[in-house]
């Protein structure tokens, strides 16, 4: 194994397009990792809904059956995440604290705040 390790840095050393497809070879899954670590970031990044400034942002979200939605609270006050048709309900959400529900059927959830009712919101799920 030496001798073949060896020999493979030989010919490594003599080209410098040899010498970049070693490093690419042996970074190839540390990137692949990373980028994919990243997309599953956005990924969810894109299916959070933010309380702030007694708003709902964003105020319609669509997504797929089977995703996970996240609320985060941003205010200085308390809000809950109420649905109007009693699918889900948060607890008081206090600043920075957030309220999951993942959408295992298809359809229009309208929502709301409990403690204030003119904050509303739709999560549309296809």
């Amino acid at each position: 194994m030496r001798i073949l390790i060896s020999q493979f840095w030989s010919a490594a050393a003599r080209s410098a397009v040899s010498r970049a497809l070693v490093v690419a070879i042996l970074l190839g899954p540390v990137v692949g990792a990373m980028l994919a670590v990243g997309a599953v970031a956005a990924q969810d990044a894109a299916n959070v809904i933010t309380i702030d400034n007694f708003t709902f942002t964003p105020p319609e979200l669509t997504v797929a059956v089977g995703t996970t939605v996240k609320w985060v609270n941003h205010d200085d006050i308390p809000h809950l995440v109420v649905n109007k048709d009693k699918a889900f309900r948060s607890k008081a959400l206090d600043t920075d604290d957030s309220f999951s529900y993942t959408f295992a059927s298809a359809g229009t959830f309208d929502y709301f705040c409990g403690l204030h009712p003119h904050m509303v919101g739709k999560v549309i799920v296809k």
